[in-house]
């Protein structure tokens, strides 16, 4: 019997296991800092949310395309809204428990629903296009291509949908652990080739016309004495920079492969279920600890890395011009300076609410959906600030994580943002 563990969780009984005799880590206390990157909130709405909704809530991210934001709620309520002001474009209301996505791409929105079904909609108006059928659970964005929609599903799978039509061509397969964190990574596709990251360690790129297997990577093999110390799930995107691919995965490895052959180039031991984001240079991770690590690209040697927001529950990083930013379990969002680190600017997005999924961004704005449903985008507008005119950012009381139902085990309670494992 395969037993799905909450990330939080998991993370806490590890803590627990390393120190027995010691007080696990509170989340980092936010303290005041000068607040040299001025950011313009855009515009916020609710997309929906609620106690009933939040166990889902950690595949259902924003998505941006052509200068809309996509975002769905687990009611099976898709909304349309334009990036820079946030006006509805369109809203479809579908009759299904909506829990992966949506992704938006080459004019098409597609969403997969907690019983399998994958629609597909009408970029432009949400006119319903297709719906297919997959026997397992999705809890992942898919990802688009011209003829090609690959979406990964809890049982291991990985899927390739007809664009057009939502047929399936292919379907491959990874082991999947007894034990595993919830959550599966969102695919990647890049020259004409699909990657995606496994539950038992593994990166895997297959052919995206005919499925077949072009490599298969063990970034991490599992390890140690009980299940838990054996979970090695990469729960988080592959990044894609000319032909090179890089992966990060829980109590394993952050590594650069070969786009055409799967061979490491380099790799360091690091523990992240977020994953990374790159730019034209460097990748940043967010560390299971919360932790945020720069990195160059071309050796994997560190450049800089964040300790003050340790044990937040930090988002996946996404980057704009001067900065990355993450959001918190608290509903924050950070931005710290690409080039050393430092934090530079805070925003609050909604009280109470944390953030499980993958901020986007585009253009120089980043949108973030909370888990309790509100949608808000932000804008960092990058100028000469001396120290007189700098502002401290708010410096709020730190309170305990809210439990949240569904990211707990199948027979387990759910846990406080994640400690760091041993």
């Amino acid at each position: 019997m395969r037993v799905v563990l909450c990330i939080g969780f998991a993370a806490l009984l590890l803590a627990a296991g390393c120190s027995k005799d010691k007080d696990v880590e509170p989340p980092a206390t936010l303290v005041n800092f000068p607040a040299t990157l001025p950011v313009k909130k855009l515009w916020s709405q609710g997309v929906g949310g609620g106690k009933k909704q939040i166990k889902l809530r950690l595949g259902l991210g924003p998505a941006i395309d052509n200068g809309v934001v996509f975002a769905a709620n687990h009611k099976g309520e898709i909304l349309a809204v334009t990036l820079d002001s946030g006006r509805n474009v369109w809203v479809k209301k579908l009759k299904i428990p909506i829990s992966a996505g949506p992704a938006a791409g080459f004019g098409i929105v597609v969403a997969g629903s907690s019983k399998g079904a994958v629609i597909a909609l009408d970029g432009a108006t949400g006119r319903q296009l297709w719906r297919s059928q997959i026997n397992s659970e999705l809890l992942s964005s898919p990802a688009i291509s011209e003829k090609v929609v690959v979406i990964r599903s809890v049982d291991g799978r990985l899927h390739g949908l007809e664009t057009g039509s939502g047929k399936e061509l292919w379907s491959v397969e990874q082991q999947v652990p007894r034990l595993s964190l919830r959550g599966t990574a969102i695919p990647v596709v890049a020259k004409e080739v699909a990657i995606s990251g496994f539950d038992n360690g593994k990166v895997m790129a297959v052919s995206l016309i005919t499925g077949d297997t072009v490599w298969d990577t063990a970034l991490a093999s599992p390890h140690g004495r009980t299940e838990l110390d054996r979970l090695v799930d990469i729960d988080s995107a592959v990044r894609v920079s000319g032909d090179n691919v890089f992966a990060a995965g829980f109590q394993g490895r952050t590594a650069m492969l070969a786009l055409d052959s799967g061979q490491l180039w380099w790799s360091h031991d690091m523990s992240s279920y977020r994953g990374l984001a790159i730019d034209d240079d460097n990748l940043y991770v967010t560390q299971s600890d919360g932790i945020v690590v720069a990195m160059r690209q071309r050796d994997g040697s560190e450049l800089w890395r964040n300790e003050k927001l340790k044990r937040r529950g930090l988002s996946t990083p996404v980057i704009s011009s001067t900065a990355i930013a993450v959001a918190d379990f608290q509903g924050y969002v950070h931005w710290l300076d690409k080039n050393t680190g430092e934090l530079v600017a805070r925003e609050r997005v909604a009280k109470k609410q944390r953030v499980s999924n993958p901020p986007a961004g585009a253009d120089g704005t980043i949108v973030v959906l909370t888990d309790g449903g509100t949608l808000a985008a932000y804008r960092p507008e990058p100028r000469e600030i001396t120290s007189r005119s700098a502002t401290a950012s708010p410096a709020p009381e730190v309170t305990p994580p809210e439990t949240n139902p569904a990211a707990a085990p199948v027979a387990a309670p759910p846990g406080a943002p994640p400690p760091a494992p041993p």
